[in-house]
């Protein structure tokens, strides 16, 4: 199938099935004419790295989880691993984020919003602190 129906059926774009192509994450047969030909398994692929991608999960490690797919005497230790890595740079994130809340939060409540120029959310910003 050409590239476009294997899109389709993958649920991704053209260009990042490409890109998927120039970094070797698939590689598809090709046609005489020259053109991409994708096979059932390419789909299967794209949906893999589609889903661990949405998943949060960078390039080298759908590279990696890949890896561990096509090897049959993996050990699901080594996948739920990974997991549990990202489960832990998720909370991480969650954590920064809740934290740029309640900065943000306060800077807004201490502002008062009017006609006046004096602001602590740009005299934050700037650097300058009371106190």
């Amino acid at each position: 199938m050409n590239i476009g129906e294997a899109a389709g059926l993958a649920g991704l774009p053209s260009k990042t099935i490409r890109y998927y192509e120039d970094i070797d994450l698939i590689k598809p047969a090709r046609a005489a004419n020259g053109y991409r030909d994708y096979s059932e398994k390419d789909v299967h692929r794209l949906r893999f790295l589609q889903r661990s991608r949405s998943l949060g999960f960078s390039i080298e490690e759908c590279r990696l989880l890949l890896s561990l797919y096509e090897d049959e005497h993996r050990a699901s230790a080594d996948v739920k691993s990974l997991a549990l890595d990202k489960i832990g740079e998720i909370d991480r994130k969650i954590k920064e984020l809740k934290s740029l809340e309640a900065t943000l939060t306060t800077l807004a409540r201490d502002c008062h919003g009017d006609d006046r120029p004096d602001c602590p959310i740009i005299d934050d910003l700037a650097g300058r602190h009371d106190g």
